[in-house]
């Protein structure tokens, strides 16, 4: 089954495939554990990837000023944000008044309550609270999130651009 995904010059057609939960997990966590990425830019990168979004690297400098609660503020955990812009790569507008902004916002939403559901908040400062920034306690565990959110957006977009999920183990 073929699905248009981007309108414009080009309509991109994406051929129904698959995704591993278990590789964008092992690839987001490593990225952010190697120093290579943060975690919004991490999320971002992965997913991009995994779902050949038509987009160079170069996209990943937009996620690049949300790490650590939107540079360094504490607020919105840039994991999050990483997986909302993965989301809006896909089902954002373009245009003024285009009526897609809707999904793009209604799947954010999706993203945000199933990251609550295990995490409770999206504050930065609130998922690291006690954890001294650049400790092995904080990047594990910020190791862990960007795991999680990269393999919640990836689920997301799975399932609305037609890809079989491969579970994770």
């Amino acid at each position: 089954m073929l699905k248009k995904i981007f309108k414009g010059k080009k309509d991109l057609k994406i051929l129904n495939e698959e995704v591993d939960l278990n590789s964008i997990r092992e690839i987001a966590e490593q990225y952010y554990m190697n120093g290579d990425f943060y975690c919004s830019e991490a999320v971002l990168k992965v997913v991009k990837d995994a779902f050949k979004a038509p987009y160079g690297d170069d996209i990943i400098k937009l996620a690049s000023g949300f790490p650590v609660g939107l540079g360094g503020s504490g607020c919105t955990c840039g994991a999050v944000n990483g997986g909302v812009m993965a989301i809006s790569m896909f089902f954002g507008r373009e245009l003024p008044g285009d009526k897609k902004v809707k999904k793009s916002m209604d799947l954010t939403k999706e993203l945000y309550d199933e990251f609550a559901k295990k995490y409770k908040v999206a504050c930065c400062k609130v998922l690291t609270r006690g954890m001294t920034l650049g400790s092995s306690t904080h990047k594990n565990h910020c190791v862990t999130i960007t795991g999680d959110l990269a393999v919640l957006t990836s689920r997301i977009l799975a399932r609305e651009l037609g890809y079989k999920i491969i579970e994770e183990n």
